[in-house]
């Protein structure tokens, strides 16, 4: 066990490997027991990070008073009080509060909910534990635990290196450098500072190239990024592009009341109206033209889905992409594990003159010949075997029904072949000890190691990787025969071969080896190419509908691949993707981006399937698209698909298979690495944009009526007109529980049957200002003309003013909570069958604000305050009627096309 001395004093850096597994009381080899780990657990704690939270919640409630409704609203309720208007300031003022509370409530609980997603990434470390490689997560990581990191991953704790193969860390967090550091294994000097200690690993950093075993050496508060916790504390959620819009159109709102609020206090000062009734007229305008809602109801859709999408395995690290992905019209998607299953299985096997379909048993016990069973006892097979278990970094350890994997899908693939071919993976292990290692990368697409045989003076090299690579250190291959010199006829024959099987839809690999009694430094040459194996993905159930789906709603789909051009065609082919004439675009034909010329950006753009490309083509892949202004998803899953990632307007990261460099640089990541659920994202993504819409229409449209109902009313001089109170309570009953109902409502089936809107579209266009302005003009004309209504038909004396005003309140409160079934865009008269009468949270709404309605109808307080006098049921017939009628107007419009 470690001492506290060790914990505090040790350098680390400036100890040898031996001397550092003694200091940390673990086996260099080994690692620690499960017992002494669990012991070391409870000593050390678990591996996290802990800082001081800030007071979100103090926060988030003193956010609510800067709003600018909040402060023209205390504007109202200070010359309410100062004119003696005790009943009208003390409303507002409850309203402010009720406005705050609500506010603060809703913003928590998005505040909540996107904290709660973090939860979902979660970060796993592989580690040798009693002598075997175990993936467990990374918080239950101690001192002394032996870590492996590789290429793509994070490193989950501070560690001392004690074994590296090109490895190369990313710690800008920590030093600010840009280029990865190359990491080393012997000793450095004691005062060697922190951001030249190239033999440790530090908690948080990125691996972008190699692999490499390390001692952990401190976790949790004690690693460097511990003791500088707060350049890890999460910084403040920022505004999302759709929450500014909705910031700047209530700002525009404010302003537009502020200018009507001149003109009509100007006209009345004209009329000689006193200036008491002035200023009530003044507080009453601002209060019917402030959508107090709209802020909060945006806040909470947003996280409500997030939350939504979450359900359905796609992780939203920020909100602004939610509005993105509601405007993408181009998902560039890799094949593998994304299209296809990624359940990779070795379906074909081709040695010198043989070839074969084959069908490894689920349990990796069995391998089925379909054909040349002979294959099985070639020479030839028995290197492939053997470059297999050694040119691998995966873990496989058979199980019955259940086998323990780690690692890529592809080599696990390969260690199943080799088990059900009836060898032990832990014979080769032993017999040939790892010695140096050239890690598989995107742009040379081999991977080589070199092994000593035990007991004897002999090396052994093993390469794999893309056939025409492979094929360029190859100088002969194996046959039955012994070996025989390859040419450049012999080359091109077996890449033809690799070719072929492509065409059939093989994701194919050549395997390569040389014996050697000499260490050579240079040991990639004159290898002995032993065969190629073939590779089968099956298509994932779905995707074929999905990218159908995606081509109604104007989405443009663009496979980009590793594979061979011929796999990728196969794969296009089946899913619909291309077409059999339209030609594949190799990486190998695509110019620079700066070399571009017109007719290569046309060819890139008339592309649909791209095929051996590396990540710098992926980037200027997107260059290409974002000068079309274009908005462009990128999925990706490698190291070196980070600034692909970054580059595109939504990075789409793999949550099974993707490494945590790709994690950290996507605005999304898939817990289920499925084309179908970015589809759904994008969906989700539409009906949220779509739902905000609809009740920012709903709210101004019932707004701006209140707003014109008073200012006819007010120019007129009408006895009747509404009261500041009235439409302070109107706002209460038809403002946030519609929109929120309205914001979390499921759109129709058309929403993925239009084109995305063009970049940069407002929330509220021409188009829409037009539709409001219609609206709220129908909204006022029928209520006004209910009054009108009474008035001529029933022709009482006795009906006093009050009757009037009342038949006004209940009209345009009803009129209101009607419009919402207007927020859909079916043009059918008809409307049952829409997205909106089919939400049951708007009928909940409806009703809830009906209730309250007739709530402070019955409620004597709040009739006196309110000024509600008692209503005929003639008078109640006209106020159903004409509520009624608009939708009437509204849905003849539509169908007339007359307005959205």
């Amino acid at each position: 066990m470690l001492s506290s001395q060790n914990e505090e004093n040790n350098k680390y850096w400036a100890l040898d490997a031996d001397t550092i597994a003694k200091v940390c009381a673990t086996d260099s080899t080994s690692g620690l027991t499960r017992e002494e780990a669990a012991k070391r657990l409870i000593r050390y704690g678990y591996n996290n990070v802990i800082t001081a939270r800030k007071n979100k919640a103090l926060l988030i409630l003193l956010r609510q008073f800067t709003s600018p409704f909040t402060l023209l609203l205390g504007i109202s309720t200070i010359l309410s009080f100062f004119f003696r208007e005790w009943l009208d300031g003390f409303a507002i003022l409850i309203v402010i509060i009720l406005n705050i509370i609500v506010g603060f409530l809703m913003e928590y609980q998005a505040h909540r909910s996107i904290k709660a997603l973090e939860k979902l990434n979660i970060v796993h470390a592989r580690i040798i534990r009693d002598g075997q490689m175990v993936e467990i997560k990374s918080d239950l990581l101690v001192p002394g635990d032996l870590l492996f990191v590789e290429t793509g991953g994070m490193v989950t704790a501070d560690a001392r290196i004690i074994n590296s193969k090109q490895l190369q860390v990313d710690e800008s967090m920590l030093s600010g450098e840009s280029f990865p550091a190359d990491k080393i294994c012997y000793p450095l000097p004691a005062n060697t500072a922190l951001v030249e200690r190239h033999n440790m690993l530090y908690k948080g950093t990125l691996v972008t190239k190699g692999n490499g075993l390390a001692i952990i050496v401190n976790t949790g508060i004690k690693t460097e990024v511990g003791k500088l916790a707060d350049i890890v504390q999460q910084s403040e959620q920022t505004a999302t592009p759709l929450e500014i819009k909705v910031r700047q159109l209530s700002t525009k709102l404010i302003w537009i009341t502020l200018a009507l609020i001149i003109v009509i206090l100007t006209g009345s000062f004209f009329y000689g109206t006193p200036v008491t009734k002035v200023i009530k007229i003044a507080i009453a305008l601002s209060v019917a033209a402030i959508p107090e809602g709209l802020p909060v109801v945006t806040t909470l859709v947003l996280s409500f889905g997030v939350l939504r999408m979450a359900k359905h395995k796609a992780i939203i690290k920020k909100l602004s992409a939610v509005e993105t992905l509601g405007e993408i019209n181009v998902i560039c998607t890799d094949k593998t594990g994304t299209l296809t299953k990624n359940n990779i299985e070795v379906s074909l096997i081709h040695i010198p003159d043989l070839s074969a379909h084959v069908q490894i048993d689920a349990t990796g016990t069995s391998i089925h010949w379909m054909e040349n069973n002979c294959i099985s006892r070639a020479i030839a097979y028995d290197h492939l075997c053997k470059i297999s278990a050694l040119c691998n970094t995966a873990v496989y350890q058979p199980g019955g029904d259940v086998s323990t994997t780690s690692g890529s899908p592809l080599e696990i693939a390969l260690l199943k072949m080799v088990h059900a071919s009836g060898a032990k993976l832990t014979q080769y292990q032993q017999a040939f000890s790892k010695i140096d290692e050239l890690p598989f990368s995107s742009e040379t697409r081999v991977m080589f190691t070199r092994h000593k045989e035990k007991d004897r003076r002999q090396y052994y090299v093993s390469a794999k990787g893309a056939a025409e690579e492979i094929l360029k250190y190859c100088t002969s291959v194996e046959a039955e025969n012994g070996k025989s010199q390859m040419g450049e006829e012999e080359r091109e024959q077996w890449k033809t071969i690799a070719t072929k099987h492509a065409q059939s839809g093989f994701r194919m690999l050549a395997f390569a080896y040389r014996e050697t009694s000499a260490y050579e430094q240079y040991f990639m040459h004159d290898l002995t190419l032993a065969g190629i194996i073939g590779f089968s993905d099956p298509l994932r159930e779905g995707v074929k509908e999905a990218i159908k789906e995606c081509k109604k709603a104007g989405i443009r789909i663009v496979m980009i691949t590793g594979d061979h051009p011929e796999t990728a065609k196969n794969i296009a082919l089946q899913l619909g993707i291309s077409t059999p004439t339209e030609e594949v675009m190799p990486g190998s034909a695509m110019k620079p981006y700066d070399q571009l010329t017109v007719s290569d950006r046309e060819k890139w753009l008339n592309s649909t399937v791209f095929a051996r490309v590396s990540p710098e083509q992926k980037q200027q892949l997107i260059a290409v698209l974002q000068d079309e202004r274009m908005i462009v998803a990128m999925t990706g899953d490698g190291v070196n698909d980070a600034p692909a990632l970054k580059k595109a307007d939504i990075g789409v990261a793999m949550g099974q298979r993707g490494t945590q460099v790709a994690r950290e640089a996507a605005d999304m990541i898939l817990k289920d690495d499925a084309f179908t659920t970015i589809v759904s994202a994008v969906r989700q993504g539409r009906i949220i944009l779509e739902n905000i819409r609809k009740y920012v229409i709903f709210l101004l449209s019932c707004n701006l009526s209140e707003l014109l109902t008073f200012t006819v009313c007010a120019l007129f001089n009408l006895p009747f007109q509404l009261l500041p109170l009235q439409i302070l309570f109107i706002n209460f009953v038809t403002d946030v529980m519609p929109a929120l109902a309205l914001g979390v409502s499921y759109s129709g089936d058309q929403i993925m049957q239009r084109k995305p809107y063009p970049p940069g579209t407002p929330i509220i266009d021409k188009k829409r200002w037009m539709a409001i302005l219609v609206y709220s003009l129908i909204i006022t004309v029928t209520t006004l003309a209910a009054v009108a209504t009474s008035y001529l038909i029933l022709r009482d004396k006795e009906q006093k003013y009050a009757v009037y005003n009342n038949i006004l309140f209940y009209t345009l409160i009803f009129s209101q909570l009607l419009q919402v079934f207007n927020m859909t865009f079916n043009r059918k008269i008809a409307f049952h069958k829409t997205d909106v009468f089919r939400n049951q949270a708007i009928w909940y709404s409806i009703a809830g604000c009906v209730i309250l309605s007739f709530v402070a109808y019955w409620t004597t307080p709040v009739r006196l305050a309110l000024e509600i006098t008692s209503i005929s049921w003639q008078n109640w017939s006209i106020i159903l009627l004409y509520s009624i009628l608009p939708v009437v107007i509204i849905r003849c419009l539509k169908k007339w096309k007359w307005t959205i």
